[in-house]
């Protein structure tokens, strides 16, 4: 279940369904990934086909990250049963 987020946009979209600040090309598969995150009792039930589930490593190891397009992750991280934390981000830099 999702305990947090970091991103105000990611919270917005998943508690009221506002969806301004989420690019269109983006909605669809951040909806998806939203939903399977609420539904995960584990990170690795993330590990889904077309999803690009990976853990982090160095600076943001702990936490995992699911592709919604090229460079931008959905990324959190875990604590018991609940994500933590979750965020929209381009950790790549570019």
């Amino acid at each position: 279940m999702i305990e947090s987020f970091r991103s105000k946009a990611l919270k917005q979209f998943w508690t009221t369904g506002a969806h301004a600040k989420i690019n269109p090309a983006w909605r669809r598969k951040v909806g998806m990934v939203l939903d399977a995150l609420d539904a995960a009792a584990e990170p690795d039930e993330l590990d889904i086909a077309g999803f690009g589930f990976h853990a982090l490593a160095g600076d943001l190891a702990g936490r995992f990250a699911v592709t919604v397009s090229r460079n931008l992750r959905i990324t959190f991280s875990w604590h018991g049963e609940h994500a933590t934390a979750v965020d929209l981000e381009d950790y790549h830099g570019t």
